[in-house]
This record gives structure tokens, C-alpha cells and sequence, in this order.
């Protein structure tokens, strides 16, 4: 039995791909920072009948010595792991002069070093097993800037820079990454991230224009998180997996129109279909 690591399996894209996964025969240690959380997980296993599949562990990406005790849990010298899926992420809504720098390196730090930190810990026992895949959800935001959404893209467009580089030290070893790049799905993200929004805010008109305009696109037009989920396995599964993956719609036309339209053109077509026009100052 193949087994997997998945960050942040209490909600969204990390539930529903460690369920996939245990479905498809993967052994899945599935972790979450919080276990007071796991309850939605854990039924979600029971209805589909994989519980001796999923094993569930503490881990929090932003705390080094959660990821040391982790990792010492897993005893890889004996018990081979084949792949990780890095799927934690949180994300910050407001105009960048608003924001504060702990919201800003929160999220820098899950999304970004808490990559780093947990790979870096996983890379000697893949090395000396010649083999391993390291799959990151990224998003469509890793593509073009969003207005009110700065460090999340920030720490998409870093992650796939550092995938990318990181690639080719790598390969030797027979170790591959994947990146995944949803576009929007239906998760609680839209829910749980703080939205920044001070009194006498210079940036209120177009952060209230947003709010509206974000929310009633999500409600509309969000899918199915199993997509991701089916994405990732996959991805898993393929013999020779692709580097990129865009997952839905939207994620695939900023896939599409990266590098072939020019940003200005881009900033059009986004302020046009949230209609930031229609902003009064």
C-alpha cells in the first residue's frame, strides 16, 4: 500500500483528497493542526468506509518542533513514505497599507516556509529511497495579482518560484513535484480568513465593492472541492505526472493568458469581471 502525507485534512481540499486517496488504496496519514477538528474527517472515513486506511496526526506547518515530532512519528527508515501533499494554506483579505505584518508572514509562513520546513525534513528519506512526490496546491492566484488579496499571492507566486528551482536539484533523485492550482472551489476558506477592513480605510469603497463581488462570484460559481481531490490523486496515480495542473475554469484560462497577454490586459479583464468600475471613490 502506497502512503501519502496530507497537510490540513480537517476542511476542504485536505478532507476530501485524503478521503480519494484512502478510496484508491493509498495509506493516508492525514494531519491537521488543530485534533479538536478531526470530527468532520472523521466522518467522512466512516461514510466511506476507508478508516483503516487514514491515520490521523498533529501537525502544524508554522511550528518547527510540531514538524519534528511529526516527521519522528512516521519512522521512514522502516515504513517507506511515497508521497506528500502539501494542502494547509490560509489566507488575509484587505488593502495591503491595512494589514498588519503578523497577518502578512501568517500567512507567508503556512503557505510558504511551512512548505519549506516540512519538505526539507522529508527530502533525506526520499533521497535514500530514490524516489517521492511532492504535490503543493497552489491556486490560480499564483497567475495574476488580485486586489485585496496580496500576501496570498505573494505566497503562491513564491512557492511555484521555489518549486520550479527546486525542481531541478531534485530530479536525480527520482523525486518529483507537482503543483495543483485551483481555481475557486467551495471551502471554508472564504469563511475563515479575517477580512481587514479599518474605519477611515482609504481603500473602503473598493474593499466593500470586493466583498460583495467576491462573495456572490464564490456562491455562484465555486465547485466541487473532489475535483482537486481527483486532481491530486491522479496525479498520484499517473506513471509520469505532469509539473502543472490547472483545476477548473477560471484556473485554466490564467494558465492560459500567463505569459501570452500582457498584465495591463490581464488588470482589464479582472476589473472588468468584478466590475471595480462600478467603484465610487
Amino acid at each position: 500500500m502506497p502512503t501519502v502525507l496530507i497537510t490540513g485534512t480537517s476542511s476542504g481540499f485536505g478532507l476530501v483528497t485524503a478521503v480519494e486517496l484512502a478510496k484508491r488504496g493509498w495509506g493516508v496519514i492525514a494531519t491537521m493542526r488543530d485534533l479538536s477538528k478531526r470530527s468532520e474527517l472523521d466522518r467522512a472515513v466512516t461514510a466511506a468506509n476507508v478508516r483503516s486506511h487514514v491515520h490521523v496526526a498533529q501537525l502544524d506547518v508554522s511550528d518547527p518542533q510540531s514538524i519534528d515530532r511529526a516527521v519522528a512519528a512516521l519512522d521512514l527508515q522502516s515504513q517507506p513514505l511515497d508521497a506528500v501533499v502539501h494542502n494547509a494554506g490560509v489566507a488575509v483579505g484587505g488593502a495591503f497599507e491595512d494589514l498588519d505584518d503578523a497577518h502578512i508572514r501568517r500567512v507567508m509562513e503556512v503557505n510558504y516556509f511551512g512548505v519549506l520546513a516540512l519538505t526539507r525534513k522529508l527530502l533525506p528519506a526520499f533521497r535514500a529511497q530514490r524516489r517521492g512526490r511532492i504535490v503543493i496546491i497552489s491556486s490560480e492566484s499564483a497567475f495574476a495579482g488580485q486586489p485585496a488579496n496580496s500576501p496570498y499571492c505573494a505566497s503562491k507566486w513564491a512557492i511555484e518560484g521555489w518549486a520550479e528551482a527546486i525542481s531541478y536539484e531534485l530530479e536525480p533523485f527520482g523525486i518529483e513535484i507537482i503543483l495543483i492550482e485551483p481555481g475557486a472551489y467551495k471551502t471554508n476558506i472564504w469563511e475563515s480568513s479575517p477580512r481587514i477592513l479599518p474605519e477611515g480605510s482609504a481603500y473602503r469603497p473598493l474593499l466593500r465593492h470586493l466583498e460583495v463581488a467576491v462573495d456572490t462570484h464564490v456562491a455562484k460559481a465555486a465547485r466541487d472541492p473532489i475535483e482537486v481531490a481527483k486532481a491530486v490523486a491522479n496525479a498520484l496515480d499517473a506513471p509520469r505526472p505532469r509539473f502543472r495542473y490547472a483545476v477548473g475554469p477560471t484556473a485554466k484560462f490564467m494558465h492560459f493568458s500567463r505569459g501570452k497577454l500582457p498584465s495591463k490586459v490581464v488588470r482589464k479583464i479582472f476589473s472588468r469581471f468584478f466590475r471595480l468600475d462600478k467603484v465610487r471613490w
